[in-house]
This record gives C-alpha cells, structure tokens and sequence, in this order.
C-alpha cells in the first residue's frame, strides 16, 4: 500500500468515525436546529482542548469515541487517550468538561475515559496529520 493509499484508509476511517458522532448527536427529542446548533458548538468547544504533548486538538485526534446529548441536554461524552499513560489523564477529562461546559444550552458534562477500542493513529483526521507532519 502506497503512503497516499493508507493516508486515504485513514481518511475514510476519520470520516466516518466523525460522522458516527455527530449521528449519535443528533438522536434526541431536542428540535433539529437548536441540537445541529449544540452539536456545531460542542465539537468547536472539542477543538480548543490541545494533548499537550500533540500539537493538535483532541476531537481531530480522534481521541473522542462518542457525544450524547440527552433530553435535558446533559452531554455525555466517551473519550479515550493516545496512550493509558498518559502524564494528563487525570486532567483532560476536566478540561473537555469545562469546555463543553461553557457551551449555551448544555445543562452539565459527564466525561467517560475508555480504552476499548485502543486508539490507534488511523482514528486521526488529515489535519491532524499534517500538523504531525505525516502528510
């Protein structure tokens, strides 16, 4: 496989991995435009959470698996590390709390670190990638 064919494996991986978020966002009774509004605004709040070590955001990382938001708009994100070592584990679920947090119309966050499936870097986007410098 050509590096241009695996960069496009991992393309198609991203995409629909994002997509796959932003579907289990947009399953609630909230009205269509106001929970496209909250789902636009809680991934913008997403990409302002940095891995220190990475210089790239969380959500383009692919480091979040799943965003619910329930009726009452409480949002309920499951988010894994690059590695369960990680020195800021115990930190970043706090910092993607207190980001989606401060979005207008969410009620609270509860933020769920899992690690099934293992993040691998195939769950990257290619802006992520090119900020690594693997394009």
């Amino acid at each position: 496989m050509s590096a241009n064919e695996a960069t496009t494996a991992n393309d198609a991986v991203t995409d629909e991995a994002q997509a796959e978020i932003r579907e289990g966002i947009m399953q609630s009774s909230i009205p269509a435009d106001e929970l496209a509004r909250l789902s636009d605004d809680i991934i913008a709040a997403l990409k302002t959470v940095y891995d220190p070590e990475i210089p790239s955001d969380i959500f383009e990382l692919g480091l979040i698996y799943k965003i619910d938001v329930e009726d009452d708009r409480m949002v309920k994100i499951d988010m894994t590390l690059t590695a369960p070592g990680c020195p800021v584990a115990g930190e970043m679920p706090g910092w993607v709390e207190n980001a989606v947090g401060a979005v207008e119309g969410v009620s609270g966050v509860e933020v769920k670190m899992v690690f099934e499936p293992p993040w691998s870097p195939a769950r990257m986007s290619e802006e992520a990638q090119v900020a690594l410098g693997w394009y």
